[in-house]
């Protein structure tokens, strides 16, 4: 999903989202847990890649594996602790969550405000790999949630996404595309005018 025109199958579980110039905002400045999903909760293992960049607040991230709009894993980071973090969050609400882990020390990267940051999840079975503009930040463990949608995410920050792209074997290619007017597809239809005539 680059956003180019529109938000397409995503749906906005929390916030004040809309897509400008080619990105997808976040525009509410305060609010727990705001979050966009998208995808199929029967997706089980897939690498997750977006770009996220927070001009306001402390909190923004991808969602992966998420069941609902309260049972998922977010992975974020916060710029004023230079972190970033891991959490899951449970049925219940924005507070019905517990950190894997709320202090990684970030890894040959910068984590800074107002500047686009690489994100990339891979989850192969119980196994979680966290990336940040390439580098690996950390890996780990849990069963909870086995399957699920991807999002981004936000917590009173307010954000950017875009490039959002998510591969692997469960997941069928995105129809939401429009191939009308791209490149090969709009020469394919000339040499087929031409050689009608």
């Amino acid at each position: 999903w680059d956003f180019d025109e529109n938000t397409g199958e995503w749906e906005a579980a929390k916030g004040i989202w809309q897509v400008k110039d080619g990105v997808y905002h976040q525009k509410q400045r305060w609010g727990e847990a705001i979050h966009s999903l998208v995808g199929e909760t029967s997706w089980t293992n897939y690498t997750l890649q977006a770009k996220v960049r927070i001009h306001e607040g402390n909190w923004a991230g991808v969602v992966f594996r998420a069941q609902d709009e309260f049972q998922y894993y977010v992975y974020l980071f916060c710029p004023k602790e230079k972190v970033s973090e891991l959490w899951l969050h449970k049925a219940g609400g924005p507070f019905s969550r517990q950190a894997i882990d709320e202090h990684i020390d970030a890894i040959n990267v910068e984590l800074d405000r107002r500047v686009w940051l690489n994100f990339q999840v891979q989850v192969e079975n119980s196994h979680i790999s966290l990336f940040i503009n390439g580098q690996l930040q950390a890996e780990f463990i849990d069963e909870t949630y086995k399957s699920g949608k991807i999002g981004v995410w936000a917590w009173d920050t307010i954000a950017s996404f875009d490039n959002v792209r998510v591969f692997g074997s469960s997941i069928q290619p995105s129809t939401s595309v429009d191939y009308r007017w791209k490149l090969p597809i709009t020469w394919g239809r000339l040499k087929q005018i031409y050689k009608n005539h």
